[in-house]
């Protein structure tokens, strides 16, 4: 990890925990690459870690899990530009040089455009990019990480390496902005793509929880939320806060790919707390204790009413669970506190040129 200043390393912490809007499975997509003659754009943004086999070798050389380019003989750099999955706010970013050891950059840089719509590559290329990540040194074989002290929503970044080399993987971890035109009707109040986030687990031992509200059905027990076997009398959980406020009416518990070690039942309860995290008192039912089965995708209604702002999920006792759905509207404050976020993270009109 890059060394930070006192006082910033929690901070840091923090941002590294959010999700990553670059990912492939979020939406992401390297969309150009001036070069990538020895391994392809598309590895920067593959979910998982990077894999290496040292007796894999192609006809250009050395087969990498990653993005490579050959050697300059000129000068200038590389560079690649991906589209994120959701328009955010870019927290932290991480450019992982694993297996890349005699081959990765001297230095690096990372920038940010907010581009409406769906932009060309050369519409991109002539965008004004702000500058999150100035020109710095990385090492080999390694997870760099980087703060980003950046408020403005962006929806494209560019990794520029000089003067060459390779880079496994390009993490951009950060908080979703969802665009309230997108909003209307019935949604998914929980989804991580409309602004849903995980605030609260009791434990991640085998999956992470963020899996639980990521676009998709599940392709394998890996892209779930698992938790270890309780030896106590107690239960897991997981909070989700959602998008804005809302009605939940239709709740989807997706047990897929787990067959024997799927929770045995699960309830949902909801919290209408828009400005803070729910205490302990702050809860109440949405759906009752009800029994799961494997290897299934549970679609059930959820008679309350209420407004809520924070839905948890209660498993019993533990298990996997690979999807939460929550089906419903936002309430008119809720509508209206996503359009506020909206216009506060309007980017700077100027931008950088980075």
């Amino acid at each position: 990890m890059t060394d930070q200043p006192d006082g910033r390393t929690d901070q840091l912490a923090a941002a590294l925990r959010l999700p990553d809007l670059a990912v492939r499975t979020l939406g992401g997509s390297v969309v150009w690459a001036n070069d990538e003659h020895f391994a392809e754009r598309e590895n920067l943004i593959r979910p998982g870690p990077a894999s290496f086999d040292p007796t894999a070798f192609g006809h250009k050389g050395k087969v990498y899990d990653g993005w490579e380019t050959r050697r300059r003989r000129e000068p200038g750099h590389d560079e690649a530009l991906v589209r994120l999955g959701v328009a955010g706010i870019v927290r932290a970013v991480v450019v992982d040089t694993s297996w890349f050891t005699g081959n990765f950059p001297p230095r690096v840089s990372v920038e940010g455009a907010c581009v409406d719509g769906y932009p060309s590559v050369p519409e991109l290329r002539e965008a004004s990019w702000t500058t999150l990540v100035s020109p710095s040194a990385v090492r080999g074989d390694a997870q760099n990480v980087f703060a980003v002290p950046h408020e403005g929503r962006l929806t494209h970044v560019r990794l520029r390496m000089f003067p060459d080399g390779g880079v496994a993987r390009l993490r951009v971890h950060g908080q979703v902005v969802p665009d309230p035109q997108l909003l209307d009707g019935e949604l998914d109040l929980a989804a991580l793509e409309h602004g849903g986030a995980v605030v609260g687990c009791s434990d991640l031992f085998y999956g992470a929880p963020t899996n639980l509200i990521s676009p998709g059905l599940p392709r394998s027990m890996a892209d779930g939320w698992e938790t270890a076997r309780r030896r106590d009398d107690g239960n897991d959980w997981v909070t989700v806060r959602l998008a804005a406020a809302g009605t939940v009416r239709l709740a989807e518990l997706d047990t897929s790919y787990y067959v024997g070690n799927a929770p045995g039942w699960a309830g949902l309860r909801g919290s209408d707390c828009a400005d803070r995290e729910p205490g302990a008192d702050d809860w109440f039912e949405l759906l009752a204790r009800t029994r799961l089965q494997p290897d299934t995708r549970h679609r059930l209604r959820v008679p309350a009413s209420e407004q809520v702002t924070h839905v948890r999920l209660d498993v019993y006792p533990d298990g996997g669970m690979a999807r939460l759905r929550l089906w419903g509207s936002l309430t008119a404050a809720g509508r209206e506190r996503i359009e506020r976020h909206w216009r506060d993270s309007a980017p700077n009109p100027r931008g950088d040129d980075g």
